[in-house]
């Protein structure tokens, strides 16, 4: 008999010989049976989902009901038994004093429940440390993989320069997990963003998400070169200048030396051109991407984003909102006639930023600061991610990790204090993030983080969002099996 099955049947125990002190007695001596010493018979390490009691509706009307998230069962017990009660959240009273509040939810934004703070599980947050442990890169591996990228990076680019005049102000910049320290398993997967200083554009939207546009020269643009990448509309066709810049590359490959690197044929719509470079036992892909640099405003959708306020300060977010504005050669899908000349909204390098000075102190994560676990968080739900996606590839293709990474950083302005995301809270923390994601999925509703009228979770995709979280449900109320492989 498992723990949960121990624990279901010392309850009904319990409650029998209790059945003479009268009906609440029994309940009293059923629940405090099964929970043992400190919630946890044995110290268990299960990460179960807290039971949390919805407020009272008011008079005349009927209570809410919870979301299919809250109430689903904490999955049965074996041998039989009733599943015990999952622990409720010792959450402090609205008028405690000391209790601290939280931020406010970003419009749009789904509201996550009020993750009171307690004491962690110190089996439970002992496993987890172990799977961040697994996770993290070799020092010997990252710095062989960044070497040869380095290597052949450097030498596309200064092909790309002196082939077309057109890409002669290019400028490298690293994007994506890796550089935002976040890169999980291995360093075979890196993002180049190829940025391209451009004078001020006409954008027109294409769409409602206020994420994707078409872009016009003004009136005597210094940027005459570019002229031939206009289409017969005028609009600078993201098409054109995407094949211009991979008949580069595909050439230049050729005469890299010393190691193996091959262009990846292109997929429909992708901003990335993508090369495999063969660094024996494994293979290291790296996605270039060309991105427009635009020193000018940033458009009317963004204007109610970015609300890190609580998080990062109001000073960092009005820094982060005078830097240029960035634009990737990525085709509209929803278009009825795909022509290549669309270009979405890119804020790699602002994310970049946040995770890299991620703490509400200054000090937060240095060397001689406070520690958080905001970035164990978000590599554990990556990882999850990750190995769901290896077993039903099909079924959820349309999920990736920016999804993780835009409920991560929804979680941050929610939960913005470093206090928080105490170090030592890793199993509570990482339990009321999935919490919030698992909520998104429910409601399938993920508003960007800097464009909040665009959903990153359509309605279209409702049976991948269910699918999805009824297989994070089943990890859950299992303890985590998917971790434990390896």
């Amino acid at each position: 008999m498992d723990r949960a099955g121990g624990r279901g049947e010392r309850g009904l125990r319990g409650a029998r010989r209790a059945a003479s002190r009268g009906r609440g007695a029994a309940r009293s001596a059923a629940r405090s049976s099964s929970r043992g010493p400190g919630g946890s018979p044995g110290g268990a390490a299960t990460l179960r989902a807290p039971r949390r009691k919805e407020p009272a509706a008011p008079r005349g009307r009927p209570a809410r009901r919870a979301s299919a998230v809250r109430s689903l069962p904490a999955g049965p017990a074996a041998g039989g038994g009733e599943a015990p009660p999952a622990p409720r959240s010792r959450a402090p009273a609205a008028g405690a004093p000391g209790a601290r509040r939280r931020a406010a939810v970003p419009d749009g934004a789904v509201a996550a429940p009020v993750a009171a703070r307690r004491p962690p599980t110190a089996a439970g947050a002992l496993r987890l440390r172990d799977v961040l442990s697994r996770l993290t890169l070799g020092r010997q591996d990252v710095s062989e993989a960044s070497g040869l990228v380095n290597q052949v990076v450097s030498q596309l680019i200064q092909a790309i320069r002196s082939t077309d005049s057109s890409f002669n102000s290019i400028k490298r910049l690293g994007a994506g997990s890796y550089y935002e320290h976040v890169k999980i398993s291995e360093p075979n997967e890196f993002d180049i963003m190829l940025v391209m200083p451009v004078s001020r554009l006409q954008l027109d939207e294409c769409d409602d998400t206020g994420a994707y546009y078409y872009l016009t020269f003004k009136r005597n643009p210094k940027e005459k070169h570019l002229s031939k990448f206009l289409d017969e509309d005028g609009k600078l066709s993201a098409f054109k200048m995407l094949q211009a810049l991979q008949e580069i590359i595909k050439q230049e490959v050729k005469n890299i030396e010393d190691v193996k690197v091959t262009v990846k044929r292109k997929k429909a719509g992708s901003p990335a051109i993508t090369l495999q470079i063969k660094n024996p036992p494994a293979e290291i892909s790296v996605d270039i991407i060309l991105t427009l640099e635009v020193q000018q405003s940033w458009p009317p959708s963004t204007q109610d984003g970015l609300k890190i306020e609580q998080w990062l300060g109001r000073k960092v977010r009005g820094d982060f909102r005078n830097k240029s504005l960035y634009l990737v050669a990525k085709q509209n899908k929803n278009e009825k006639v795909l022509r290549g000349n669309t270009w979405r909204l890119s804020f790699s390098h602002i994310e970049k930023a946040m995770l890299n000075n991620h703490g509400s102190s200054k000090t937060c994560c240095e060397s001689d600061g406070p520690k958080c676990c905001r970035k164990g968080c978000l590599k554990l739900l990556k990882y999850l991610l990750e190995q769901l996606k290896m077993t039903h590839t099909k079924k959820l293709e349309k999920f990736c990790s920016y999804h993780v990474k835009t409920a991560f950083f929804h979680s941050c302005v929610m939960w913005p204090n470093d206090a928080d995301w105490h170090s030592g809270d890793l199993d509570h923390c990482f339990q009321k993030y999935l919490r919030y994601f698992m909520d998104c999925l429910q409601q399938s509703h993920l508003p960007h983080f800097f464009i909040p009228q665009y959903n990153l979770l359509s309605l279209e995709n409702k049976a991948s969002s269910n699918f999805l979280l009824e297989l994070i449900n089943k990890e859950w109320n299992n303890g985590f099996p998917i971790f434990q492989e390896k």
